[in-house]
């Protein structure tokens, strides 16, 4: 196993890894919508939240030598099921054809109080 860190995800805001490597896959950690160079939730609503989560996670998929392209489950955590709709035009264009299994929850509350988290597992090559 090893740990993987990424200067383009926030720092965890608990004792936790961005990702573990094992076994030929990453297992990333949920990604909030944390902009890492102001370490501010990102603004723009929830949509604005979701792009950013989705950016975070992309950071950590690099950092781990892989992309979006391998990621093989997704689970989101949403704290407005209402709001699944929006998610799924963003989450589209940011995979593009990839059509990894995905996951939704709808949860009572996140860290920080924002609306969404992402986290995968994926494929390193």
């Amino acid at each position: 196993m090893k740990s993987v860190t990424s200067p383009e995800a926030p720092a965890a805001v608990g004792p936790y890894s961005h990702g573990i490597l094992s076994g030929g896959l990453l297992f990333t950690s949920g990604q909030i919508p944390i902009d890492p160079a102001t370490g501010e939730i990102a603004g723009g609503g929830f949509e604005g939240q979701v792009r950013q989560a989705l950016d975070n996670l992309d950071g950590v998929l690099r950092a781990a030598g892989t992309s979006r392209d391998r990621v093989i489950k997704v689970t989101v955590f949403l704290t407005d099921m209402g709001k699944f709709g929006r998610l799924n035009g963003i989450y589209a264009k940011f995979f593009g054809g990839h059509r990894p299994a995905r996951s939704a929850i709808e949860v009572a509350a996140l860290p920080k109080d924002v609306e969404v988290e992402i986290e995968a597992i994926a494929e390193v090559p």
